[in-house]
């Protein structure tokens, strides 16, 4: 709200139909129900309403368009090739779903920048499926998996409305392993890590090879292929970052940037706001926060965790939508047992309700399912944040690693654990 404020904008809590002025057009997105006071009023005067992905389409309209989609990870590779633009003075339009650090004129973490430069980068959303409204000029898929279950009722339905995504561009970075139907660019270039113990898919065009962890919780690697070779270091942790990287890369590289510039960008990138971000120590045990709500997203923040050598890594999960919930609870207890120790609080509901087909959808389903899988781990169900605090306060110490996960707002258990350490 303060940047609202110095930007001349006055900000107001709550919703009341007398806040909304007369000639003004309303900008609602998914979660604004269709008895909002506000928009209810707006629609009787006969007031333009709009979707936020209207708007975000209508802005990037005005720019050349890189487009960065994907179940996971598409938050990370839209910074990234914002962070290099930036290095190399492109300055580019950016809208991005998390803040970007050191990004702001001065110097504060930003979502957003209109930019002096012919480019745009935006943060494509499926979760609704308002990135159909883009009109990329290049497109960047970084993975296809089934995450809004309330929105999409299949893979093939999601994979249906990526191929429709992508359509409109001339150039496309995808990951190996996604299959779109139709016809999905002009150019395709897929890209893959290289295993650990084995070759690259053979229809991947673009390679990370020679990944190699730096004791310090980044990385460094070789790209290789679709006009690209050259070396990568990155300050961020975790073989997802390196996968973030190489599709950045290849974005880049199709919308006529130089990589190993950009490239050269990537060794000072500060990572995203949410995304393994160091929140502070309580008793000596380091305190971190990721926004990981899926188990693929999970597995791999826990993985790159590890990759910091924590003695004991402690993984605090807020389960995020009670329709993800109910369909992955499984999938996300094997996911935590992955950690030394789980906690898991209580859903974080957002835009749903705990009725009809999701009555009786807790977060315990998730942590009954880490129980299962944790073969003997401790596993703790703290369904308040504040009772979690106090359980996991004076339980901390020296060498261990606790990491607050979810889409909702479990950072604030991150920074209360912090904050209780100072008192």
């Amino acid at each position: 709200m303060q940047k609202l404020r110095v930007a001349g904008l006055e900000p107001h809590l709550g919703h009341d139909a007398e806040l909304v002025p007369p000639d003004a057009e309303v900008v609602i997105s998914t979660a604004i129900a269709d008895d909002n006071p506000e928009l209810v009023w707006a629609r009787e005067r006969g007031q333009r309403v709009i979707h936020r992905g209207e708007l975000l389409a209508e802005l990037c309209a005005e720019r050349r368009l890189l487009a960065i989609a994907g179940t996971h990870g598409k938050t990370t590779t839209a910074a990234m090739c914002i962070w290099a633009l930036r290095a190399i003075g492109a300055d580019p339009a950016f809208f991005l779903g998390g803040e970007l650090p050191r990004a702001g004129e001065d110097g504060s973490p930003v979502n957003a920048s209109w930019g002096d430069g012919e480019w745009a980068i935006a943060e494509a959303d499926e979760s609704d499926a308002s990135f159909l409204r883009l009109q990329p000029e290049v497109a960047v898929i970084t993975n296809l998996e089934l995450d809004h279950h309330s929105r999409w009722s299949s893979l093939s339905e999601l994979s249906e409305a990526f191929a429709a995504f992508a359509s409109p561009s001339s150039g496309l970075i995808t990951g190996a392993d996604v299959r779109l139907p139709g016809q999905e660019a002009q150019r395709v270039v897929r890209f893959a890590l290289e295993p650990d113990d084995g070759e690259p898919p053979a229809e991947a065009e673009l390679i990370a090879s020679q990944i190699e962890a730096e004791g310090g919780g980044g990385s460094r690697f070789r790209a290789r292929g679709a006009g690209i070779d050259t070396a990568v270091e990155l300050p961020v942790p975790g073989r997802h970052n390196v996968s973030n990287a190489l599709a950045a890369l290849g974005g880049l590289a199709l919308s006529g940037f130089d990589p190993g510039e950009c490239a050269l960008a990537l060794a000072e990138f500060p990572g995203v706001a949410r995304r393994l971000e160091p929140k502070g120590e309580r008793n000596g045990a380091r305190v971190y926060d990721d926004y990981a709500h899926h188990p693929t997203e999970v597995s791999a923040t826990l993985e790159a965790a590890r990759d910091l050598g924590p003695d004991r890594l402690i993984a605090v999960f807020q389960p995020h939508l009670y329709s993800r919930t109910k369909a992955l609870a499984s999938e996300l207890g094997a996911a935590l047992a992955a950690a030394d120790e789980v906690a898991v609080l209580d859903v974080y509901p957002a835009r749903e309700e705990p009725v009809g087909p999701l009555a009786g959808v807790s977060g315990l389903m998730v942590a009954d399912a880490a129980a299962d899988r944790a073969r003997g781990k401790r596993v703790w169900w703290l369904p308040n944040a504040d009772a979690a605090a106090r359980a996991l306060g004076p339980h901390l110490g020296a060498g261990d690693l606790l990491i607050t996960i979810g889409a909702g707002d479990s950072y604030k258990l991150a920074e209360a654990l912090v904050d209780g350490g100072k008192q």
